[in-house]
């Protein structure tokens, strides 16, 4: 862990908000992508956010500098997202690409996978692409989907997700395995 790290965590410890928000401001992105790639609704992914850095404010004083802080604030997300699933009955539908506002003010629907350049079944072919893709990831179990997300989106390494979920290697090679071989099964009209 870096020094000017450790300092941040101590001064945030004694109190210092501009130390926390710093760590925070360190992780923020990261932790809003591995929550919006958990779940199809922006709010929702803004609601795991605002946990793990409540979590992460309540816990920072017992964080006892033994493994890296990112390693402990990602084990935080994680374990938000899959709590997330067993709390919440209803899932949202809305996908965070679904609505977006554009500069002047209006709401843009839908995701633009290609230029315009491409035909619009191309468009058609890959807005369906997206769409399946999707609910194949909703199929999944939360600790397949949570993994799959770390390892393939985020580009961590087994052994670091596995410290992150507090599992063995094995487990994540297991769970990774199968989340690939549902998601290419649920797939395989497009490959």
């Amino acid at each position: 862990m870096a020094p000017h790290e450790i300092e941040l965590i101590e001064k945030a410890r004694s109190g210092d908000t501009g130390a926390f928000e710093a760590l925070v401001y360190q992780y923020d992105k990261q932790v809003l992508t591995i929550a919006a790639r958990y779940v199809n609704s922006s709010d929702d992914a803004k609601d795991i956010y605002q946990e793990v850095f409540l979590r992460v404010y309540k816990g920072l004083k017992k964080f006892q500098l033994r493994s890296e802080f990112s390693t402990w604030i990602f084990r935080i997300a994680t374990n938000v997202c899959l709590s997330y699933h067993s709390r919440r009955k209803r899932r949202a539908h809305v996908s965070l690409d679904q609505e977006q506002e554009v500069s002047d003010g209006e709401a843009s629907h839908g995701v633009e996978i290609v230029s315009e350049e491409h035909s619009p079944h191309q468009q058609t072919v890959n807005a369906e692409l997206s769409a399946r893709v999707e609910e194949a990831m909703d199929a999944l179990s939360p600790q397949q989907k949570i993994i799959f997300t770390l390892k393939h989106y985020q580009g961590y390494k087994l052994n670091e997700i596995a410290l992150m979920l507090k599992c063995s290697e094995g487990t994540v090679k297991k769970q990774l395995f199968t989340a690939v071989r549902r998601l290419r099964e649920a797939l395989k009209e497009f490959a």
